[in-house]
């Protein structure tokens, strides 16, 4: 069984890799607004990867409240 300080470290790097993600997001988004990004489908893939990090962010904490 994971303790409670596992699962708050956990859920402290979920939240640092969805905002690496968002700020990446706002440079992808001024990159393409620029012409010098050439691989677009970056932005679509990292706004999944947020989703899917939220949706586990979500679960640990639904976890922790059972």
């Amino acid at each position: 069984m994971i303790d409670k300080t596992q699962k708050n470290k956990d859920l402290s790097k979920l939240k640092d890799e969805i905002l690496n993600l968002k700020k990446s997001i706002v440079n992808f988004n001024f990159q393409k607004s620029t012409g010098q990004l050439e691989k677009t489908h970056q932005i679509k893939s990292a706004k999944k990867k947020i989703a899917k990090l939220k949706m586990e962010f979500s679960k640990m904490i639904g976890n922790n409240n059972a």
